[in-house]
């Protein structure tokens, strides 16, 4: 096991330009090993309304200790008012992968 030292962040984006400047900024950064894009479609009650939007689900793989910047560039980066921001840890996984995400090279 490797006692939470990774996790994967995920916050929506409202569109693909969006998505991908932020997944550029991550890995510009060295905040993040991997972003992955996914269109999904949201529904939501936002003040006081339901709202559905299509938007664009980021998926970024990244050494925990890294939360705190991955954090500060999507509010640098995002349009919403209350962006998506959340910590998931991995808890276990295929070791060599998580090797990779520390920097190694995958053999």
């Amino acid at each position: 096991m490797n006692n939470g030292k990774y996790a994967v962040v995920t916050t929506a984006c409202a569109n693909d330009g969006e998505a991908e400047k932020i997944a550029a900024v991550l890995l510009e950064r060295k905040l993040a090993a991997c972003v992955q894009m996914l269109p999904v479609n949201s529904h939501y009650v936002w003040k006081d309304e339901i709202c559905a939007d299509k938007e664009v689900l980021l998926l970024i793989k990244c050494r925990r200790e890294n939360y705190a910047g991955i954090e500060r560039a999507i509010l640098e980066n995002h349009s919403y008012e209350l962006p998506e921001i959340l910590l998931t840890p991995v808890l276990g996984g295929y070791i060599k992968y998580l090797e990779w995400m520390d920097g190694g090279e995958a053999t």
